[in-house]
Parts: C-alpha cells; sequence; structure tokens
C-alpha cells in the first residue's frame, strides 16, 4: 500500500470528516488518492493561513483534532495558526507535504527546512521517512493532540514518501484520541481537600475559568459547585461560556479584555481565588495585577498543564489535573459535607452583587446611545444581538472592536462553547475562516463572523469559499476605516498622533455582494435587529456591514485606556 493511501486509510479509521486545505506540486500525489475516499470532504481553501484557523474553529466545536494540509511553501502561511493553536492548547494536526527526501540539499523548489520552523510551537513535528512509518506517525499525532494540554501537532510528509509502498502497515487506530479529551487524568484527592478546606473557610471566595473549562467540557460541574458553596464565577475573554451569563452567580468577564470596572472589582475584593482551566495570562489578569503578583489572597489553580498551575502566581494549593474529572471528586466529596452548602440565594453578598450588575446593566441601556461621528454605537449592535439570538449558536470574533464588545457586553444565556476568540495571540483575521470550521462542526445552529476592516483585508479570498460550499454564515463587519486598536493605543498611551493606521473608505458589502453574497449596509441600530432576524432565517450566507467610530473616538472598556479617556473628557463605554 502506498503512502497516500495509508494516510487517508488513517484518517478513515480516526473518523475525520473534514480537512481543510489547498494543493500544491508536493501534495498532488495525495490529492489523486483523495478521489478515492469521498466520506472524507476536502474543503478548499484560498490560503493556507485561513485553512489553519478553520480547523482552529473546527476543533473548538466539534471536540475532535481539527485537520489541515498545506504543500510545502504552503507550510510557511500556516503558522499564524499553528502558533496560536500551541498557546491556546487547541488541538490541530497539520499534514505539510515536502519535496523529496533526496533533493532536500539540492535547491529543490518550494523545499526549505520545515521541521525547525514548528519545534517551537508544537507538541511534536513528525517526518515520515518511509510509508511503513504513517500509521506510526498519525497514531502519536492524534494521541498527542488531543492528551494532557491539547494542542497542534505537524506532520511532514516528503513527496517520495506518498508514492513508495510500505513493506509493513498496521493500520489500528486508537478511537479514544479522535476526540478530546482523549484522557481525563484527576487531582490529587488529599490537594482537592485542601482546596475545599481554603473555600469553606473564605469570606469573598471567586472562581475564574479560562478556556480549559471548555475544552474539558466542564461547565455543568462548574455551575453545580458553585451552586453548592455559592461562588461567584467569572471568565476570561477566552473562556467566555464556562458558566451562564445570566445565571445570578456571574460576574461576567474579568481582565483587560472585556472585564469592567464592576466584575474586576469583585476580583479585587476576593480573598480566594479559585482558577480552572486559567492560564493567568496577560490578557485575564491586566498584565498581573489582577491579583497583583505580591497580593495576600489565597489561591488554588486547576489546570491540566503541569507548565500553568502556580507559573504566574505562588499559589497555595496546586490542582494538576482535568478539570472536569477533578470538580466531579469535589462535588462528590462536597456532598459529604451537607452543613456547608451555602444557599446563595440568601447569601448577603452574592445578593449585593446581583443589585449591583442589574443596575449596571441599567446604566449601559443609556451609554448604548453615545454615537461617535454618527456611527453606530458597538454597544447597541451587542444589545441587539443579546435581544435577539436564541441560546444556541457560534459566534467566531476577530480582535479589535468586535471583540472587545461582545467579550464584556454579550450575555452567554447558556454554559458551552458559544464563543470563539484567538486571544493567545490575537492575530487578526481569524473570525471568518474560523466560521467556517464552525459551520462543518454545526451546521444545525446559527453561525456568526464579527470581524473587522482590518480583519477582512486578510481574508477576503474566503468570501469566495463560503459561496462555493454554501456555508450558512452571518458575517459582521464592523468597520471603522483603520487599525483602530492601533490608532487607539498610539493616542491613549504613548499620547502620540496616530501614524499608518488608517485606510481608504471602502463599501466592503459591495465587494462582498460581488461574491455573491447577500450584502447590506446598516445604517441604524433598528434596522440592524430587522436584518439580523431576517438573515438568521435565511440558510445562506449573509454580510451586513456597520459603520463604527474607531477606539480613539469612543473608548471602550480596556482599563488603562479609560484612565486616559476620563483625563482627557473623551467618550467612553464603561
Amino acid at each position: 500500500m502506498k503512502g497516500k493511501r495509508i494516510i487517508l486509510e488513517m484518517l478513515r479509521e480516526y473518523e475525520v470528516k473534514h480537512v481543510f486545505g489547498l494543493p500544491g506540486e508536493t501534495s498532488i500525489s495525495l490529492y489523486t488518492e483523495w478521489l478515492n475516499f469521498p466520506e472524507i470532504k476536502h474543503i478548499l481553501t484560498r490560503d493556507e493561513r485561513s485553512a489553519c484557523f478553520m480547523a482552529d474553529g473546527y476543533a473548538k466545536v466539534s471536540f475532535k483534532p481539527g485537520i489541515c494540509e498545506a504543500p510545502s511553501v504552503g507550510a510557511t502561511h500556516i503558522i499564524p495558526g499553528i502558533a496560536e493553536a500551541y498557546k491556546s492548547s487547541t488541538p490541530i494536526i497539520a499534514f505539510t507535504t515536502d519535496v523529496p527526501l533526496n533533493t532536500e540539499r539540492k535547491n529543490m523548489l518550494t523545499g526549505f527546512e520545515q521541521t525547525p520552523l514548528f519545534d517551537s510551537i508544537t507538541k511534536d513535528s513528525l517526518t515520515a521517512l518511509s510509508a511503513s512509518d504513517l500509521p506510526f506517525i498519525i497514531r502519536r499525532a492524534f494521541r498527542l493532540a488531543t492528551t494532557g494540554r491539547p494542542g497542534p501537532v505537524h506532520v511532514r510528509i516528503p513527496m517520495s514518501v506518498l508514492e513508495k509502498d510500505a513493506t509493513n502497515t498496521d493500520l489500528r487506530a486508537q478511537r479514544e484520541f479522535s476526540k478530546y479529551p482523549g484522557h481525563r487524568p484527576c487531582a490529587e484527592v488529599r490537594e482537592i481537600e485542601r482546596a475545599l478546606d481554603l473555600l469553606l473557610k473564605s469570606e469573598k471566595p471567586l472562581i475564574i475559568c479560562g478556556q480549559g473549562v471548555l475544552f474539558s467540557q466542564a461547565w455543568k460541574e462548574v455551575e453545580t459547585f458553585a451552586e453548592m458553596l455559592g461562588i461567584p464565577v467569572g471568565t476570561t475573554i477566552s473562556g467566555k461560556g464556562s458558566f451562564s451569563e445570566r445565571h445570578p452567580l456571574s460576574i461576567g468577564v474579568i481582565g483587560n479584555r472585556g472585564g469592567t470596572p464592576l466584575s474586576n472589582k469583585v476580583v479585587e475584593e476576593a480573598d480566594v481565588i479559585f482558577f480552572i482551566g486559567c492560564n493567568t495570562d496577560y490578557v485575564a489578569t491586566d498584565g498581573w495585577t489582577l491579583p497583583s503578583v505580591d497580593s495576600d489572597k489565597k489561591l488554588i489553580h486547576l489546570d491540566i498543564s503541569e507548565i500553568e498551575v502556580s507559573n504566574n502566581y505562588i499559589t497555595d494549593v496546586v490542582l494538576i489535573g482535568d478539570a472536569k474529572s477533578s470538580l466531579k471528586v469535589m462535588i462528590d466529596i462536597l456532598r459529604t459535607k451537607e452543613k456547608h452548602f451555602n444557599d446563595y440565594t440568601k447569601n448577603p453578598r452574592v445578593l449585593s452583587l446581583i443589585k449591583s450588575f442589574k443596575e449596571y446593566s441599567e446604566s449601559l441601556k443609556e451609554i448604548s446611545k453615545l454615537q461617535g461621528n454618527k456611527r453606530l454605537n458597538p454597544l447597541s449592535i451587542i444589545e441587539v444581538m443579546n435581544e435577539t439570538l436564541e441560546e444556541d449558536y457560534i459566534a467566531a470574533i476577530d480582535p479589535g472592536t468586535s471583540a472587545i464588545y461582545t467579550s464584556a457586553f454579550f450575555k452567554v444565556k447558556k454554559a458551552g462553547r458559544k464563543t470563539l476568540f484567538n486571544f493567545s495571540l490575537g492575530a487578526l483575521g481569524y473570525a471568518i475562516p474560523a466560521s467556517i470550521g464552525a459551520y462543518y462542526a454545526r451546521p444545525d445552529i446559527p453561525i456568526l463572523a464579527l470581524t473587522g476592516d482590518g480583519s477582512l483585508g486578510f481574508t477576503l479570498g474566503e468570501l469566495e469559499t463560503i459561496v462555493r460550499n454554501n456555508v450558512n454564515v452571518k458575517i459582521f463587519l464592523f468597520r471603522n476605516d483603520s487599525f483602530g486598536w492601533i490608532k487607539a493605543t498610539m493616542k491613549l498611551i504613548y499620547e502620540s498622533q496616530s501614524f499608518s493606521t488608517e485606510f481608504k473608505s471602502i463599501e466592503y458589502y459591495k465587494i462582498a455582494e460581488a461574491f455573491g453574497i447577500e450584502s447590506y449596509k446598516v445604517d441604524g441600530v433598528k434596522e440592524f435587529k430587522l436584518l439580523l432576524e431576517k438573515c438568521l432565517k435565511k440558510k445562506a450566507p449573509c454580510f451586513i456591514e456597520l459603520d463604527v467610530p474607531s477606539e480613539d473616538e469612543l473608548v471602550p472598556p480596556v482599563p488603562s485606556w479609560i484612565r486616559k479617556a476620563q483625563d482627557k473628557g473623551l467618550n467612553y463605554v464603561v
């Protein structure tokens, strides 16, 4: 059996249904064999970078490894997606083909040293030196991608290996690693007892959920645990959805990408913080000031990764294990201590927080009326989404205006994976390809892509991918004719005039229309609400262009920016 067939046979054994990528000279042999495997759908993309972001969106929504592939020179293009997946712990298997083994030092067209490029941003970078290597390598790739701290694995296949026959073929798959988590290790019971002791003695405990809760699918356990002890729950931007934001115990997102003064104040006032599946990064902790590294707060940290627990803070209790399995044990132990249950509906602290957050929500209605240069206030757009969207949907969101307002003000009604952010690295051009990947994972629910004109410039070609495949995604373009985040940082933090951040004003909805997408430009909030309701009923892609102020005209809720805006007398949303 030739190498090219072994690859596809193994993918079939692992129940792979979708692969994202595009062909090149080094992968033609593989593509000719693909004709015999119609059950493995190949989604042709217009850029390898997009293929990797599609695999990312697919992995996050399907709870299976996302699979992407690229020809040799295309390996350089998938790096942004692989780096994001590595930092965010997203399981992706990236196959790249390469020049023949005997030409690696002969200046063969498109050939270069791939392995060093991937070594630092994958769990492993594997090369098949023969067709017989492929089953072992593919089994290893699936096992590594889905266990421990999930992440990307790179598989390099020289084109000469594709055409070689295997001398020894073992096509068995380890099906338990066709999804994630492939294995659920539990934290030590002794340390769990110590953590519970701290929480039971605490007067102002707080739970902070990161994206690890979503990867572990532990949102039900988080809710049960929080209700048993009456503990408020916040999430990071990437962990949004770990806890219903309509639940009385929810404080919403914390940190500097979606945290509000009210939610961040709860973090400041807590005496015990329980981090779950959170890597305590710069964004979640507002530069390690929330809490401060020299704080006297008691800290508990549960994470699958021994690298992340206690990495940025000296932690009182370290729990290394899967969030779901470890929380189940914590809940079982708590049930033996019924006298310690805390009825949060009668807890004075919780009741006070509920009152404060309700008053804050009411105040936002007035703030949403603020405009900048007669453009739509992004907050008013998010309020329409809150009113219109049901419980089940997926929204992929690009950095910038679309991300900060969604993180802070959009309310996830039902816990689970609802929003896709790429805030481990924050590269532009994520939302549209990620939404395509999400669609192939869940074609039965509404899929949204919230993007900006800065991001759209990276991914316009994928509008053709959407039309060709009739991908039912609704694209909302937050247009401000600039790299608004950089522009605002220059003005507010560096106190400089902006430089090289603004674009020519373009009517992007006409471009989307030229691709064949039903497209609109919206001038008012009421019009947007009507269009959103109309588009959600359609079984076809739609594009809605929304003119919004740049971040320096109407300052979004970034703590350091708000302080500057207050000093300068600028309009801001907080």
